[in-house]
């Protein structure tokens, strides 16, 4: 078996696994109550995972809002900043995360208005577009760092300066980018909101983080997506899953230590997929990402006069791939239908994606 769905989510890493075993055997103390041991030592394992995580993207760890995921995690932004600021449009693209996009099809019915930023062929926006859009009435634009389905990669410094310029909060997806870009916020100071899931970079599934860049409890941007107590700064109420914390801790740390490496055997291992893919089908295939700026270990693929759902059917027993995001797998892709690709060519589009921990010498088996 060949597993080519790292977008989609990572295998967990083994210290990642051992460590939440132990904290699940030794510390299952409520971290929020008070002056016992076994809360005091569940309370330091939740804190040492908050400094993790804003180690790896660089930010005080008191901006670090644990959450279940990416997805609440773009809720808790959209409708939080939406709430708190009582302004009514926000902005986006039309090739953003269905947790994105959902969000604003259900804001947009409660009187939001939400603009949708076109992408040319490349996937890329028109940054005048963005900065034209932009008006006394926008709470926030909210804009993916990588795309999940292309691995296309936003200017964020530069749009992040048009949201500074405009006074305008700005919020980005950072799923895809974790642990394949360096991502650092303290350099990036009005990138004011970012979210991501755990289980894109060796983690658990149902553990993820809002970071909000320069917190400050006294100057509050975003209203709670769930109420219910103190936790998380007032921010996110329920009791903290703490071994699911140490999991997302430790996964940022490995992930820190290792992102160079990565980065370099992500690329390539990228270009010698590319160069197998090449010799094996020849002009059957197209390579659709090839020459854009993205993330390395993102490859789409599209096999000429082949259903994509037929085809990852068909392979389904050796080798695991997609035809793009798992939470919206069962329609066309709406991230190629943006970039002005026909209905026919998506449908025969394929999502290869990469993992710098795994053997790929049965790359042989694609034959």
């Amino acid at each position: 078996m060949i597993y080519l769905d790292n977008a989609a989510t990572t295998r967990i890493h083994q210290e990642v696994i051992d460590e939440m075993n132990r904290v699940l055997v030794e510390i299952y103390g409520n971290p929020n109550s008070l002056y016992y041991e076994q809360a005091v030592r569940a309370r330091a394992i939740v804190e040492k995972a908050r400094s993790e995580v804003a180690s790896l993207v660089n930010v005080n760890p008191s901006g670090v809002i644990f959450t279940s995921g990416a997805t609440e995690g773009n809720n808790m932004v959209l409708k939080g900043v939406l709430e708190r600021t009582g302004k009514t449009h926000i902005i986006t693209t039309e090739v953003e995360h269905s947790s994105v996009l959902e969000t604003c099809n259900y804001l947009s019915r409660k009187g939001i208005r939400v603009s949708y930023l076109k992408v040319d062929k490349n996937g890329a926006i028109n940054l005048d577009a963005l900065e034209s859009e932009i008006t006394e009435d926008t709470a926030l634009v909210s804009i993916m760092w990588a795309n999940n389905e292309t691995g296309i990669v936003n200017n964020i410094k530069t749009i992040s300066e048009i949201c500074e310029r405009k006074k305008v909060l700005f919020h980005t997806d950072a799923t895809q980018a974790i642990g394949k870009v360096l991502i650092d916020l303290s350099v990036l100071s009005k990138v004011d909101f970012i979210t991501f899931s755990a289980h894109k970079f060796y983690g658990p599934k149902g553990v993820g983080a809002v970071i909000i860049n320069h917190f400050n409890p006294l100057d509050m941007r975003i209203e709670p997506l769930i109420h219910g107590g103190d936790q998380e700064n007032k921010l996110r109420g329920g009791t903290l899953p703490t071994h699911q914390i140490a999991g997302i801790g430790t996964a940022a740390r490995i992930c820190k230590g290792n992102l160079a490496k990565n980065i370099e055997i992500l690329k390539l291992l990228e270009i010698q997929l590319i160069e197998k893919l090449r010799k094996t089908y020849g002009g059957n295939i197209e390579i659709l990402n090839e020459h854009v700026l993205k993330v390395p270990g993102i490859v789409s693929v599209r096999f000429k006069g082949i259903n994509n759902q037929v085809l990852l059917k068909s392979i389904s027993d050796s080798i695991c791939a997609s035809s793009g995001s798992a939470c919206s797998n069962s329609k066309p892709s709406h991230v190629y239908s943006a970039m002005g690709y026909e209905l026919d060519s998506i449908k025969e589009i394929i999502r290869i994606s990469l993992s710098p921990y795994d053997d790929y010498n049965k790359f042989d088996d694609f034959e």
